[in-house]
């Protein structure tokens, strides 16, 4: 008999995992809280790197799709200080596809492919160890059982309660997202400036970074350490309120700086929550992790790529293993705990340095990662 496999969650871990198994003629559920594809925008661009991201693509038979759709331009990098100064400006060498970015929304759709999602299936609870197996129930009260259950459900994974009792912890630094749309035409001194790629501006605990997405698309990401009730004399939803709020924190910087926030037509509260950096558990049959739900992380570029590496190898064992599937459980949480942690040390400690005291702290971590 063959199993029955569920993966909660069609981010892009889940989907990975869905789409490899799907290429070895393995059958998978994917339950997607989310009611439609397009139910909701999916947020900015994800840089997908050669040994993590652009594996899972491999393993997935997807890697010359994603390279015709990626931009190896938006590896860019260019940094400011405080008072306008350029202080770098990375470009990319030709035929470098390092680390090419992709929109979220592109890269769902080449993972989605022919793959069979349940769209509008909210998890709220997984019970292992039934006498049929892993009991999924949803939040419309129906219930579903599966041999194995990967929750791939993100930061607040209603999967996770199934293996660990840990819940995520706020960093003390909130980002506040917002958006600038056909950059190029109706802010062009902005587009210059952006570039192909991303734009930092880094202050005293505080960061201003925009982000160059397809189709003159550029996300704009306010970030800086605060007490959880920051907010607490503001109103998220006043648009205004918000936007004056920011311009205060960033008061004193250059012109062009706070035009990223001037020209934002809506905001975002975002408070960066991590889980620890040891995260493991005693391991539950017939349920694992993956991606967030395992070993959430600061957001600099470990998180997705993690999660389609480790969705794309738990699969390909399971697929291609000999005999118990649990054994191939029980391995990939062994090597994921190990590479997970140590990925985990780099970005909460790369958090700390680019939201500090000593701004020079981000410039000396851009060098050490990407060298003039």
């Amino acid at each position: 008999m063959r199993q029955r496999i569920a993966v909660v969650g069609g981010g892009p871990g889940g989907l990975a995992f869905a789409r490899v198994l799907h290429r070895h003629g393995r059958p998978v559920t994917v339950l997607e809280r989310d009611p439609a594809p397009d139910a909701r925008p999916l947020g900015g661009t994800l840089d997908l790197s050669r040994e993590l991201g652009q594996l899972a693509l491999d393993k997935a038979g997807l890697l010359a799709e994603f390279q015709t759709l990626s931009r190896p331009e938006g590896q860019a990098m260019r940094i400011l200080d405080t008072d306008g100064t350029v202080l770098r400006d990375w470009r990319p060498r030709p035929g470098d596809r390092a680390n090419p970015e992709i929109d979220r929304g592109q890269l769902r759709d080449l993972l989605l492919g022919p793959l069979d999602v349940q769209w509008g299936r909210r998890v709220t609870r997984v019970t292992p160890g039934t006498r049929d197996g892993v009991l999924v129930h949803f939040a419309d009260g129906r219930q579903e059982t599966f041999d194995l259950v990967v929750g791939a459900d993100g930061a607040w994974s209603a999967t996770r309660p199934a293996v660990s009792s840990v819940r995520p912890h706020y960093t003390g630094v909130t980002t506040v997202e917002t958006s600038l749309d056909d950059v190029d035409t109706r802010h062009p001194g902005l587009a210059r400036l952006i570039g192909d790629g991303s734009l930092a501006v880094y202050g005293v605990n505080r960061a201003l970074v925009a982000q160059r997405n397809s189709g003159g698309h550029v996300k704009v990401y306010a970030q800086f350490r605060a007490e959880p009730d920051w907010h607490a004399h503001l109103d998220l939803a006043d648009v205004e309120a918000v936007r004056s709020g920011l311009l205060a924190l960033f008061e004193g910087w250059a012109a062009p700086a706070l035009d990223l926030l001037r020209h934002g037509p809506a905001f975002v509260h975002r408070p960066l929550h991590v889980l620890p950096v040891s995260h493991t558990w005693a391991h539950v049959p017939g349920v694992t992790l993956l991606g967030d739900a395992a070993h959430l992380m600061p957001p600099l570029g470990a998180g997705a790529n993690l999660a389609m590496l480790e969705g794309a190898e738990l699969a390909e064992s399971i697929a291609t293993g000999p005999g118990d599937p649990d054994q191939a459980v029980r391995a990939f949480e062994e090597r994921m705990w190990a590479r997970a942690g140590r990925w985990a040390k780099i970005t909460a400690a790369g958090l700390e340095r680019l939201v500090s005291p000593d701004p020079a702290g981000a410039l000396a971590l851009f060098d050490q990662v990407q060298p003039s």
